[in-house]
């Protein structure tokens, strides 16, 4: 199901189950990730895994890691998977002071062939939101472009013992 944050018609179930005030800190943190996250791409043509999380008065603050150096003597970079592990470690030893965090990161959509955004968030009170936002550089243009957010799945990372 594609989900369009201004049109909460298509993700009228998603927010009824979940109280106003938690569906607005998760819809904030996937803006606000989606949109970190193409500036990166647009500016940098990547970006590594980080954190958002939602302070306990309501602010939005960035939270990142230092990638490892690759161990494997890959042409990797730095190690994705390692990151967003030690990113819900720190998230999950800090939890007190915020009330909800999402997890952004660069995946591959094995089924469509195409790079995606994603975006895993949570709040304190349990619930759950996740979205992908595929994209790709038009061949022609070298222009970056982006498909539509559509809803996924996720597990607790954070509020977790």
């Amino acid at each position: 199901m594609a989900v369009h944050p201004e049109e909460s018609s298509n993700a009228g179930s998603w927010r009824e189950s979940v109280p106003d005030a938690s569906a607005t800190d998760l819809e904030n943190l996937l803006g606000t990730g989606v949109g970190a996250a193409q500036e990166q791409l647009e500016r940098n043509g990547g970006f590594l895994p980080f954190a958002l999380v939602v302070q306990n008065d309501g602010e939005v603050r960035l939270v990142a890691v230092t990638p490892a150096d690759a161990s494997d003597g890959s042409d990797a970079d730095f190690d994705a998977d390692a990151m967003i592990r030690d990113l819900h470690e720190l998230l999950r030893q800090h939890r007190e002071e915020f009330r909800a965090a999402a997890v952004v990161c660069d995946i591959t959509l094995l089924e469509e062939d195409s790079d995606a955004i994603h975006v895993a968030a949570e709040h304190q009170d349990g619930s759950l939101f996740a979205a992908v936002l595929p994209y790709a550089a038009n061949a022609g243009t070298h222009e970056l472009e982006f498909g539509q957010l559509a809803a996924d799945t996720n597990e607790p990372a954070v509020w977790v013992d």
